[in-house]
């Protein structure tokens, strides 16, 4: 239990520090001061920097997916108000007032896609994950009419996370969530806005 709880709180810490600081800026030796663990307990669970980074790109995209699937199973809601509370949701989290601006699965993408097969194929799925809850969500839509009948939730559920990871590093640049509000306002009030007859 407690060589678990270790491991647990070295990638809870590591999900902090990468976040903010991404994968290249955050040394070894800012984890095990941050998480007070010595060198040899971090390499008794993690063989390199890049298997701990895996680790917590798990862990972050959990804690993401656990959130996004509590927003769009609320089935109170209609399905683009679900997606729209979402993404709203998404801008008080990750936006400029956040504890942590920016998407970490976007950042590493920037940082590590290129240079590691293995954080590759992990960003990756992350990515396919979340198109994957944004689809079925979709697909209620269009089920409900909301959206038209040639709709295609998959490949539109992609675009939509396309154009936010864009949006959020234009954010970033600027220091502002014009950029995100603009998404927010375009996707609901233009590109989904399908009234049925």
């Amino acid at each position: 239990m407690a060589t678990q709880t270790t491991r647990d709180h070295l990638i809870d810490v590591g999900v902090t520090l990468m976040h903010r600081n991404g994968y290249h800026a955050t040394g070894l030796n800012e984890i095990l001061a941050s998480a007070q663990v010595p060198k040899g307990s971090f390499y008794h669970y993690f063989g390199s920097k890049e298997d701990f980074a895996v680790a917590v790109l798990e862990r972050y995209a959990a804690r993401v997916g656990e959130h996004c699937e509590t927003v769009l199973s609320d089935t109170n809601l209609p399905p683009l108000k679900r997606l729209r509370r979402y993404f709203a949701e998404l801008i008080k989290i990750y936006g400029q007032k956040g504890d942590i601006p920016g998407c970490m699965v976007g950042k590493f993408s920037l940082e590590a896609a290129d240079h590691s097969t293995i954080l590759r194929k992990h960003l990756s799925g992350s990515f396919n994950h979340w198109q994957h809850g944004l689809s079925a969500v979709l697909r209620q839509a269009r089920d409900q009419k909301e959206l038209p009948p040639d709709a295609d939730p998959d490949s539109l559920a992609g675009f939509l996370i396309n154009s936010w990871q864009g949006a959020l590093l234009r954010s970033l640049a600027e220091k502002s969530d014009d950029p995100l509000k603009t998404f927010l306002h375009y996707t609901f009030d233009s590109l989904l806005s399908h009234k049925s007859n």
